[in-house]
């Protein structure tokens, strides 16, 4: 609740109540409770206006399918340049990525798993090979780069 945790805020009550005093104390009780009532017929009452205009219970709405976490670009583009009968091989596949986009791209599929290192190795590129410092050697320093 604003970041305040319980014993800073019975600290400040304990402050409000020092400060204002006993005696202007129930006209400020008064005064939060009126406040308190007038949010709650604020937030029925557009709740209320909320259903007339809509015609939709707050209730109903389905929230989840509105969350933005759901959308994933990546999902999305790989959806929008394949065809249809290819998002759905994908979306039935129960296999690894690079074995179901080389089913759709034509390739055998996997009888053993000796043949999914060849066939990871054949769906994605290679990259250019690393070469590893010996133990002790320093990494070269570009003095222009820095």
């Amino acid at each position: 609740m604003f970041g305040i945790n319980t014993p800073e805020l019975i600290l400040i009550v304990v402050l409000a109540v020092l400060v204002i005093g006993p005696t202007r104390l129930p006209g400020y009780l008064e005064q939060l409770k009126n406040l308190i009532r007038e949010v709650r017929k604020m937030a029925s009452g557009a709740r209320e206006t909320i259903k007339e205009e809509a015609g939709v219970d707050i209730d109903d709405i389905d929230w989840k399918k509105y969350d933005p976490r759901q959308y994933d670009p990546r999902r999305i583009i790989r959806e929008a340049l394949l065809d249809d009968e290819d998002v759905e091989k994908l979306n039935s596949l129960k296999m690894a990525p690079t074995a179901a986009i080389a089913s759709m791209m034509g390739k055998d599929e996997l009888k053993s798993k000796d043949n999914s290192e060849a066939l990871a190795g054949s769906a994605v590129p290679a990259g250019p090979e690393i070469e590893r410092l010996a133990e002790g050697q320093r990494a070269p320093f570009d003095a222009e780069a820095t």
